[in-house]
């Protein structure tokens, strides 16, 4: 396994990043970590391959704010990066990593289980060498852990919805995590996400429209209809009537995504486009000649 080692990285470096105050509140809750015999099993001979060791922060689920991972040293390879950002089992990020050998993947989920799980699909599919997990925070660990503009595509699907509105603070996609997410996106690199939610569909697509109003984003089904059928949950009065994608075809029909449809919920999908932001526009000089403001974000 290559040594994660700090280095030197372009642009904002996560020591600045983690010089803020960081915001304890998290979007998940920690589940119990006992492994089936098959997890075990699966886990002992291949989680070495697939798991990457690097040093804690201040909790366990935050890495050191002095590491940074250089996605060419860690593949061995320039290949584009995806990442899948709460991978749960492992259902989709495994299947993808053996069906798409030119790309690189690298997953976050805190849930132990759910990992080990991961490591049992990709036992099942061949072993294939090109994903990486961190069972680490994503929100709080990724700011300068890449390279800016180092990621092809982040993938967010079912996140936690937080139901209650005092909870709405810890829900995952927000228009702060977003601009994140666009500087280590490369310009045209995507987010997508789904839910089975319609009210947290509704908070997404808002947070989605935020950014997109300054520039860094745009929607790649402006048109899109809402998702059709009747819905068990109430679809908030605000949620946008188009903007919506079709169902992201390598997303793996998990038993998670089938238990939303069994109880009467569609499935809210949406994808968008990060974009390099536009140069601020020139001022006169005194001699009359053009001169750039600094561009700062």
């Amino acid at each position: 396994m290559p040594e994660q080692t700090p280095t030197e990285n372009s642009g904002r470096t996560r020591s600045a990043a983690a010089s803020r105050p960081r915001r304890e509140i998290v979007s998940f809750v920690r589940r119990g970590r006992r492994l089936t015999e098959e997890q075990t099993e699966a886990w002992d001979a291949h989680h070495e391959q697939y798991m990457l060791d690097v040093p804690q922060g201040e909790r366990d689920t935050l890495i050191h704010p002095d590491v940074r991972l250089d996605p060419v040293k860690l593949f061995g390879n320039d290949n584009p990066l995806i990442i899948e950002i709460g991978s749960g089992q492992g259902d989709n990020i495994a299947q993808a990593a053996a069906d798409m050998p030119d790309h690189n993947f690298l997953a976050f989920e805190v849930w132990g289980p759910g990992n080990a799980q991961t490591v049992v699909h990709l036992q099942r599919l061949g072993l294939p060498q090109n994903l990486r997990i961190l069972e680490f925070d994503a929100e709080h660990s990724l700011p300068g852990l890449l390279p800016e503009s180092s990621v092809e595509e982040v993938w967010i699907f079912f996140a936690d919805p937080w139901h209650k509105t005092k909870h709405h603070k810890r829900r995952l996609v927000s228009a702060g995590f977003l601009e994140e997410l666009h500087t280590l996106l490369k310009p045209g690199g995507r987010v997508r996400t789904a839910t089975d939610w319609a009210d947290y569909a509704s908070h997404q697509a808002h947070a989605f429209e935020t950014v997109a109003a300054r520039g860094l984003f745009t929607n790649d089904h402006p048109d899109g209809p809402r998702p059709t059928g009747s819905t068990t949950d109430e679809i908030p009065e605000d949620s946008p009537a188009t903007g919506w994608a079709p169902r992201f075809e390598r997303r793996v029909r998990t038993a998670f995504e089938g238990k939303a449809l069994r109880a009467g919920r569609l499935i809210w999908d949406l994808s968008y486009s990060a974009q390099k932001p536009a140069a601020p526009a020139a001022s006169a000089t005194e001699d009359g000649s053009a001169a750039s403001e600094p561009t700062t974000r």
